[in-house]
């Protein structure tokens, strides 16, 4: 799913830890357009037997804790999806862990060469197709053909609610997953996919790699610099949430407003304010 700097206007509304609104990422509650995790449970299951849902005993317990509260995020109001409309779409979150880095998660970058996202990293994904049956499969079709993945190798622990992307008119469902047995990744496809990356949570959690950079229209959205890439948009949207969800979230300048110079703005970045 290509990256978008929608919603990213108040940085301080989209995040959580020191720097969250009141309120923000209550576990007490589901927001409004979300699942508690019984339904959220219920529903990889009744996706089908694509990925393994067989529940949160079978991953680590940094990953149980992580999926509960993401379930129970509260979406913020400019990503929250409005009533009847948006093409529905769904993307992989896939952790894995490894004893000499730690927590990792899966992200492509997208291919130079496209018309539209040209270079951007994402999180692997698209949108539902009426065979898949729901946001589940999709998610996990979508990465196994984006990164050749084996989606039975992967525990589904989480359906977090559903958010909006304006430019594409998308509604996103994020699917959390536990990659129990990983495998080589490569590109499915060249001309659609650059590179297929393993990214450390630590590096993502590194201050020294956070910023906040400002948009051409003028709003403002946390950023990352990890594993060779410039993590902006949707997905750092995704990102900086999870971190705080998840723990991992240390203290970092989000106040200071970074404007990217001609020669560091990544490929895809937006041409003019609404592009």
């Amino acid at each position: 799913m290509t990256d978008d700097p929608a919603g990213a206007q108040d940085p301080s509304r989209l995040r959580s830890g020191p720097h969250a609104a009141p309120g923000a990422d209550s576990p007490g509650a589901t927001p409004p357009g979300g699942r508690s995790p019984q339904r959220a449970q219920g529903r990889a299951e009744a996706d089908g037997p694509l990925g393994d849902a067989r529940g949160r005993d079978a991953v680590p317990p940094w990953l149980s804790r992580l999926a509960v509260a993401a379930e129970r995020m509260q979406v913020p109001g400019p990503l929250q999806p409005p009533d009847g409309t948006g093409r529905p779409a769904a993307v992989l979150i896939l952790f894995a862990e490894t004893e000499d880095r730690g927590p990792d998660l899966l992200l492509i970058r997208r291919s130079a060469a496209l018309r539209k996202h040209a270079g951007q990293p994402a999180f692997p994904g698209g949108a539902i197709d009426a065979a898949d049956n729901g946001p589940v499969r999709a998610a996990l079709r979508e990465a196994a053909e984006e990164t050749g993945i084996v989606p039975a190798s992967v525990d589904v622990v989480a359906v977090l609610p559903e958010l909006y992307i304006w430019r594409s008119d998308f509604r996103v469902t994020p699917v959390v997953g536990w990659w129990r047995t990983p495998g080589p990744v490569a590109p499915g496809d060249p001309a659609e996919i650059e590179s297929v990356h393993r990214v450390p949570v630590a590096e993502l959690a590194e201050p020294a790699n956070r910023m906040t950079i400002r948009y051409p229209g003028g709003q403002g959205g946390p950023a990352f610099r990890a594993s060779g890439l410039l993590v902006w948009g949707f997905t750092a949207l995704v990102l900086d949430r999870l971190l705080a969800l998840g723990g991992w979230e240390r203290p970092w300048d989000a106040a200071t407003v970074t404007e990217l110079p001609p020669g560091e703005q990544p490929a895809g970045w937006p041409a003019a304010p609404g592009l």
